[in-house]
């Protein structure tokens, strides 16, 4: 019986992974919704790069240049939707955990 308990007193002094701020699972989604925000946030920007990029170096092809103003518009378009639904999480995760 005294290695279980010598156990349960090890298991106790862990430090929770997530952080501090993450005690319940409300909390823990909306953490998890947030870092995938932020990768796709991340994409978002180097597909505007890119579009950049393309555009730059087309060399006065039209169709290197309509590829580069679809990327820098989709991912323009991209970034509206990600901070639109960031901003909509954040309300119902607000709303759900009362903080």
């Amino acid at each position: 019986m005294f290695f279980f308990a010598e156990n349960a007193q090890a298991v106790a002094m862990l430090s929770n992974p997530l952080g501090t701020n993450v005690t319940t699972v409300p909390q823990l989604i909306g953490q998890i919704l947030n870092y995938i925000l932020g990768f796709t946030g991340a994409v978002a920007l180097v597909v505007f790069i890119y579009g950049g990029f393309v555009w730059m170096i087309s060399g006065g092809e039209k169709d290197r240049i309509e590829k580069g103003k679809n990327a820098l518009v989709w991912a323009t378009i991209g970034l509206a939707v990600i901070f639109s639904s960031y901003a909509m999480l954040n309300f119902i995760q607000r709303a759900l955990t009362g903080t």
